[in-house]
């Protein structure tokens, strides 16, 4: 069965660009006969905004957007990430580390992690620094065909030995999406372009993991008029109940499903009826910057 999610952070209402990437996912999920399930990616408390996480569920609920099964939080999964450290420790995968960013960058002059670490092991007595635990990423090259950018190739100069766990405790990204995906039984992800690299780091994970291989699919990534991501760190405005329609028929163009004029008044339920019916992922564009919404 097609298993699809949508995975949002509660650090801010959702805005467009939430919209577009929701959309997708939910489209292209329903129209495989597949679930589209809904984690909130409450990882790090810092950085959530209060109320967030409620506000989310109730924009995707407002344009029609319902999950099957219960919500998941990986603030309630600490446990399952704490087996997952402990088998990649076992088979030598991750090591400590306690590097700052700044000693980072004065050995290699850019801020990528140079694995000084995996040669010379913090001791026991080292606290100048808290510990965080890497993925040892070795030699590997990362191959797979995405199911809109078509062939990826990220080769061991791209990568560097990406955190798992935070110095301050706290899980990191790879590893927590790696391991709820694998529980949650999803088999496909349609998510924004911005996290290419992030999958390259997923993919080596679920390999070393041994967890079930994954259909990746990234659609073009939104921009402001700055040419900045539409993100909440960049002020994108929050979605609105006002213009439900509105912002389905305009995503909808976006993505390259060319909808009917007539849906631009239609309600949710019937432009959502018409997507599902007539989706096409190979239609979506690599960038949008050619395309003119009209709404």
């Amino acid at each position: 069965m097609y298993i699809g999610r949508f995975a949002p952070s509660p650090t801010g209402e959702l805005h467009f660009g939430s919209l577009l990437a929701a959309l997708a996912s939910y489209l292209d999920a329903k129209s495989n006969n597949g679930l589209w399930l809904l984690r909130i990616d409450d990882l790090d408390p810092p950085r959530e905004t209060i109320g967030a996480s409620q506000k989310i569920l109730e924009s995707l609920n407002n344009y029609g957007l319902n999950w099957d099964r219960e919500v998941i939080y990986q603030s309630q999964r600490y446990t399952l990430y704490q087996q997952a450290l402990e088998k990649l420790l076992s088979t030598q995968l991750t090591y400590a580390c306690n590097c700052s960013r700044k000693s980072i960058l004065e050995r290699s002059g850019k801020p990528s992690y140079d694995s000084y670490c995996l040669s010379n092991p913090p001791s026991n007595t080292d606290i100048s620094h808290p510990i965080c635990w890497r993925f040892n990423t070795g030699q590997e090259t990362v191959q797979w065909l995405d199911g809109i950018q078509g062939p990826q190739i990220y080769k061991e100069s791209q990568l560097s030995d990406f955190i798992i766990k935070r110095s301050n405790n706290l899980w990191a990204y790879q590893l927590a999406v790696s391991v709820d995906d694998q529980q949650m039984g999803v088999t496909h992800i349609v998510r924004g372009q911005d996290l290419l690299r992030e999958s390259a780091n997923q993919l080596l994970l679920i390999k070393s993991l041994k967890l079930n291989s994954i259909q990746f699919s990234h659609i073009p990534t939104l921009t402001n008029l700055k040419g900045q991501k539409l993100s909440k760190q960049n002020l994108a405005p929050p979605l609105s109940a006002n213009n439900i329609s509105r912002d389905l028929f305009k995503a909808l163009i976006l993505l390259g499903q060319n909808p009917q004029k007539s849906l631009l008044n239609a309600s949710k339920a019937d432009i959502l009826h018409s997507a599902i019916i007539n989706w096409n992922i190979n239609a979506i564009p690599l960038d949008y910057s050619s395309i003119q919404t009209g709404v």
